[in-house]
């Protein structure tokens, strides 16, 4: 079974695309966790909505106060049941096949802890991601929503004290342990930009914009 975890700070709408994309699935053995973080907008309605098609493999958790995406997430990893988990935010948007691509190609590598793909941010691809220890070392490239093997996942889970680059910290961590990727070379995911819990901006807007709030941050 894949655990598919889904930290969200109000994004309701986000949320429902994100639900949506995962209930036309090909591969159906998984189950979801939403942990909220403390939103301030309802997510009622999408959750109500979204339980009343997969009965009890959803399952929401609430926190009391508003933690940040690694805290959130790990909170969502201890309650799942999964051989595999994938963390999902919920700005993104499955290909039909994701989780059956990611499953059949880590059955192919029993060495290997993780599977990722290409996928879009935005108008921008994030394409020619072949896995290297070299790059991972030098810059982050591997997006979080990646399946991993729950056996290879850290025992502290993401750094909580981290508020930028924590899946960067993860794969290093992982790395550290010997535990190790492999690409697929296919867009199996989109991300909307705009999100709370995961950002991007492209490199000239720090050459040509660094008065930019998002950019000085």
């Amino acid at each position: 079974m894949i655990s598919i975890i889904i930290p969200v700070y109000n994004q309701s709408i986000k949320l429902s695309k994100c639900l949506a994309s995962i209930e036309k699935q090909t591969y159906d053995n998984f189950e979801i966790i939403i942990v909220n973080d403390k939103s301030t907008h309802r997510l009622n309605w999408v959750i109500e909505k979204y339980k009343r098609v997969f009965g009890v493999r959803l399952e929401v958790l609430h926190n009391l106060t508003n933690h940040g995406a690694p805290y959130t997430r790990n909170k969502g990893f201890r309650k799942s049941r999964g051989e595999f988990v994938i963390f999902c935010d919920a700005d993104v948007e499955m290909k039909e096949n994701m989780l059956e691509a990611l499953y059949a190609e880590i059955q192919k590598h029993p060495d290997i802890s993780y599977v990722y793909s290409s996928h879009k941010f935005g108008f921008k691809k994030f394409e020619k991601l072949e896995f290297s220890e070299e790059r991972l070392r030098t810059m982050p490239f591997i997006h979080t929503t990646a399946l991993i093997r729950r056996k290879d996942f850290p025992e502290k889970g993401f750094d909580e004290s981290l508020k930028r680059l924590q899946d960067w910290d993860l794969w290093l961590t992982m790395l550290e342990a010997e535990h190790k990727g492999v690409w697929i070379n296919q867009l199996l995911f989109s991300v909307e930009s705009g999100g709370t819990m995961s950002g991007w901006i492209p490199s000239f807007f720090y050459k040509f914009f660094p008065f930019f709030p998002s950019v000085y941050k």
